[in-house]
C-alpha cells in the first residue's frame, strides 16, 4: 500500500481521502493544528507547521512520496532532504520557478505564453517613471504568500501607489497591468510519472474581491479558445516536468485573447467541480499522478455543473446546520463542508455542486443566486 505524505492539512488534503480509500492509498499530513480538515482522514499525522523542515524529515520517514497541499514552503530546506533521496511529487525544481510570482511570470513569458505587462520593483526605484508606460488603474502584488485575494491590490493611482509603498518592502512586490477581462477562465491539468497529460473542461470562475465565489464548467467559450487554454497547460507541465495535478488561471479579453493570470502547482479551487461532475476527480487524478498510476478520464459525467464556495461571514463556531439542510435539499446538489470548527469572513467553510442536464448559463446563474441565499444573511 502506498503511503503519500501530504504537507499541509486544509481542505485541498482533506478532499483526497475518499480518493485515498478508493486507490488504497494512506495519507500522512503535517500541519499545525489538531483541528485541520485532513486530521480526521489521515493514517498519520505530523503536527508542524507546513515550512517546518524537521517535521517533513520526520513525515518522509512515514511516506513513499511526499507532494504539497499548499506552496507556502522552504524549497531551499527541502533541497536538502531531496538530495538525501527524499521524493517529492511534484519535484522542487517544477516548485522553484512558480512560487515567486514575478519569476512565474518571467519563467511564462520565457515559454511565450500570454501573459499581462508586468514589472518588478527595486529599492530607490523612481515609481513614477516606472510606471508611465502603464495606465491605472494597476495591479500590485505580493510576490510571495498571496492566495485567495490576500497580497493582491487594485490601484487607482499614482498617489495610492507611493502611499502603499513606502510602508513596506518594494522587493516584495511586483506590478502588472491591469486587464480588463470580459471573463475569468481556469483549467485543472495533470501529468504523470510517464508524461502523460489530461485537462479537465475549461471553467469559468466568478471572482468578487479577489476570492472565487463560483465555478461554472463548462466555460461559454470558443473550441479554439478552449483548445489554446489546453495547450498552454501541456506546454507549461510539459517545460516543468511537473507530476500531479496543477490549476491554470486566466484572463479572456474583449478581443477574445487569452493571458495567463496564475499558476497553482496543486489541488485548486477552480477543480472541486469535478468531486461530484467528472468520472475522475481532481484530487484522485493527483494521488493518481504523484503514485505512478494511470491517470483517469477527466471527462464530465453531466452537460454542466455549477460549483458555489461557501465562505464565513461572521466571527462564530456554528456548523450551520440548517443551511447545509436546505442547500442538501436542491435537486442533484452536494453538500461539502469542511469541518473547520471556527468561522470568520472570507474562510472557505464549505462548497456545493450542483449537476445540470444542459449548459444554459442563466440557469447555472440561478441555481448559484439561490446557494448564495440561502447561506448568507440577507
Amino acid at each position: 500500500m502506498k503511503r503519500v505524505g501530504v504537507i499541509g492539512g486544509g481542505q485541498l488534503a482533506w478532499m483526497m481521502g475518499d480518493a485515498a480509500k478508493k486507490l488504497g492509498v494512506k495519507l500522512v499530513v503535517q500541519t499545525p493544528s489538531k483541528d485541520d480538515p485532513a486530521v480526521s482522514i489521515a493514517h498519520d499525522k505530523v503536527f508542524a507547521a507546513v515550512d517546518d523542515v524537521i517535521a517533513t524529515e520526520v513525515l518522509a520517514t512515514k511516506s513513499d512520496v511526499i507532494t504539497f497541499e499548499n506552496e507556502f514552503v522552504n524549497l531551499a530546506a527541502l533541497s536538502v532532504l531531496a538530495g538525501q533521496g527524499v521524493c517529492f511529487r511534484p519535484s522542487l525544481g517544477a516548485l522553484a520557478p512558480l512560487l515567486d510570482k514575478y519569476h512565474q511570470r518571467c519563467y511564462l513569458r520565457d515559454l511565450k505564453l500570454p501573459v499581462p505587462q508586468f514589472f518588478a520593483l527595486e529599492p530607490q526605484e523612481d515609481i513614477a517613471f516606472k510606471v508611465e508606460h502603464l495606465n491605472f488603474p494597476l495591479v500590485l502584488k505580493s510576490r510571495r504568500h498571496g492566495y485567495d485575494g490576500q497580497g493582491t491590490f487594485i490601484i487607482q493611482n499614482l498617489a495610492t501607489l507611493q502611499q502603499k509603498l513606502n510602508s513596506s518592502n518594494l522587493t516584495l512586490f511586483l506590478i502588472e497591468e491591469f486587464v480588463p477581462f470580459t471573463r475569468e477562465l481556469a483549467i485543472i491539468a495533470a501529468r504523470s510519472v510517464a508524461g502523460e497529460i489530461v485537462t479537465y473542461p475549461v471553467v469559468e470562475t466568478q471572482q468578487e474581491q479577489q476570492v472565487c465565489r463560483r465555478v461554472i464548467a463548462p466555460a461559454d467559450i470558443t473550441p479554439n479558445q478552449a483548445a489554446e487554454i489546453e495547450a498552454i497547460a501541456h506546454t507549461l507541465l510539459n517545460s516543468l516536468q511537473a507530476v500531479g495535478v496543477f490549476g491554470i488561471e486566466l484572463f479572456l479579453t474583449h478581443d477574445g485573447k487569452v493571458l495567463v493570470n496564475e499558476i497553482a502547482p496543486r489541488t485548486h479551487n477552480s477543480g472541486h467541480f469535478s468531486l461530484d461532475a467528472c468520472e475522475t476527480s481532481q484530487f484522485e487524478q493527483h494521488l493518481r499522478a504523484v503514485c505512478g498510476l494511470p491517470l483517469g478520464s477527466p471527462a464530465l459525467q453531466c452537460a454542466s455543473a455549477v460549483m458555489v464556495n461557501l465562505l464565513g461571514y461572521e466571527n462564530s463556531h456554528s456548523d450551520y446546520h440548517s443551511q447545509r439542510q436546505q442547500l442538501a435539499a436542491i435537486p442533484r446538489a452536494f453538500v461539502h463542508w469542511y469541518g473547520k470548527t471556527t468561522s470568520r469572513p472570507g474562510r472557505k467553510l464549505a462548497h456545493v455542486t450542483v449537476l445540470l442536464d444542459d449548459q444554459n448559463q442563466d440557469t447555472a446563474s440561478a441555481i448559484a443566486h439561490n446557494i448564495e441565499s440561502i447561506w448568507y444573511p440577507s
